[in-house]
């Protein structure tokens, strides 16, 4: 009981704050493009060659694919096999708890001080959270601003970590260059607030310089990697790609109206508000944290994530300069009474159980087996599988993956892995806008299609006489050409 004495109110509230999160964070694993992480995890496990000939589309068969993702889709295969769709929510989960955990210790106050900007940065990260390698990127990100802010703010110097970081990081995803763009907005700010005498105690500059040496040291190891210096330029090649923003929905700039972006309005408000309570402008290093964080989050849906990421501990510090300035704070107690320390382990095993049972309601069989009917031609694949005559396939974009998963005979036209596929995005595109998937189709010698049974190109077809329809349901329907 001694030690139960430990486990304060405010404890307790930190254990609940972070079981929350994780239910939060917990939701069916059938994200587009999970699918195909998963198929190229378990090659990359068969093979042990994560950089190889494609054999997975007949668009792209025999280009070399740099697969940049290769060891954080080994794990995620891995866990599916060992727990199925448990193990991917439980992988989804465990990243996002673990990577707002460290935003908490890259803040200021106590559990009671940040548990709003914490609750609601999740909300601003969670839009794009999903079982993918790019939670690798929100969690090690956070990381990372964990050990900036130690430095910043407490003078721990734990910059040795940074190498095997942003190395771990260079194998799981392409977003490995938001660690060194991390470092240099740092590196750039707290310069500025050493030649402009800004914030209350600026990094001193040969911590600068170490911590600018060690990031290029990290430069230069990251190439140990299956890719090799391919790595290198994965994410600045991935940004070229043609049609990218245009035709990817979560690479396009936000639609504030939308829900999903309400985090990140309140999150901005929220940050907003408590530097303006708290009557101390921004550093250089937290204006450039906000401000390349906003620019980057209004360019793309996709870097909301980066936000929370580079706000939150901001946002909490000043949360707790203005509440201490009125004198309002709570008084921490070492120890708690035997009636409270039996109420929080009452509330904590409350919290749990719920949060156990969104896990197990998330990933058990009838949950996933109907949103998995309910996203995808579950049927309409079956089909295909049956047919031994299929030919060149065409499907639709959204399916590519589980396409990749499910039908394992029938290599797709087109898939999420928009690094490979390029330029097919705009014969895609032209496909499914009209009279020009005759020229799509003759130029791919395309012999059977899988698409949406209400798209135009499904009416395009129906009225083809060269094309009959093989299989239709409500949410796919199959059509195959017809040979002379």
């Amino acid at each position: 009981m001694p030690n139960l004495r430990r486990l304060t109110t405010e404890r307790a509230a930190g254990i609940i704050v972070f079981l929350l999160i994780f239910a939060m964070s917990s939701r069916v694993s059938i994200d587009a493009d999970m699918w195909w992480h998963l198929r190229l995890g378990e090659q990359t496990l068969e093979t042990g060659q994560p950089v190889y000939a494609d054999g997975l589309s007949h668009s792209r068969a025999g280009v070399v694919h740099w697969n940049h993702s290769w060891l954080a889709q080994a794990l995620m295969f891995g866990l599916w096999r060992l727990a199925g769709h448990l193990g991917l929510t439980i992988y989804m989960s465990a990243l996002a708890t673990f990577g707002i955990f460290f935003l908490y210790r890259a803040g200021r106050g106590s559990i009671y001080t940040q548990a709003f900007a914490l609750i609601f940065g999740a909300a601003c990260a969670a839009a794009f959270w999903s079982p993918r390698p790019q939670m690798f990127t929100f969690c090690l990100s956070a990381i990372l601003v964990s050990l900036l802010f130690d430095l910043k703010r407490r003078g721990r110097d734990r910059l040795i970590w940074l190498p095997l970081l942003l190395w771990f990081w260079g194998n799981c995803h392409g977003g490995y260059v938001f660690g060194f763009v991390l470092i240099g907005a740092f590196a750039l700010g707290e310069t500025l607030n050493n030649a402009f005498a800004s914030g209350s105690a600026p990094v001193p500059m040969n911590k600068i310089w170490k911590l600018i040496s060690i990031a290029l040291l990290s430069l230069l190891i990251l190439p140990l990697n299956p890719l090799g210096l391919v790595v290198i330029a994965v994410p600045f090649d991935t940004l070229g790609i043609s049609g990218l923003r245009e035709y990817i929905q979560e690479w396009q700039s936000p639609d504030l109206s939308q829900p999903y972006t309400w985090g990140f309005v309140i999150l901005l408000l929220m940050l907003l508000g408590a530097t303006l309570a708290s009557r101390r402008r921004l550093d250089w290093t937290e204006a450039v944290f906000v401000a390349g964080a906003f620019c980057l989050a209004l360019v793309s849906g996709r870097n909301l994530p980066l936000f929370a990421v580079a706000t939150v501990p901001i946002a909490t510090s000043r949360m707790d300069e203005a509440l201490t300035r009125r004198g309002w704070s709570i008084q921490r107690s070492p120890r708690e009474s035997p009636c409270r320390v039996i109420i929080n382990l009452a509330l904590i095993g409350l919290v749990a159980a719920g949060a156990l049972l969104r896990l197990e309601y998330v990933s058990n069989e009838n949950t996933v087996n109907a949103a998995v009917a309910h996203n995808w031609p579950i049927d309409a694949i079956r089909r295909l599988n049956a047919r031994t005559d299929a030919g060149n396939l065409f499907n639709s974009y959204n399916w590519g993956g589980y396409l990749i998963f499910a039908a394992r005979n029938n290599p797709v036209f087109i898939d999420g892995r928009t690094d490979l596929h390029r330029d097919l995005l705009a014969d895609y595109v032209a496909a499914l806008g009209g009279r020009a998937w005759r020229a799509v189709f003759e130029k791919w010698d395309i012999a059977i299609a899988l698409i949406e049974t209400n798209s135009g190109l499904a009416a395009q077809l129906e009225a083809a006489t060269d094309w009959q329809l093989d299989y239709a349901d409500d949410l796919a329907s199959v059509y195959v050409r017809i040979q002379p």
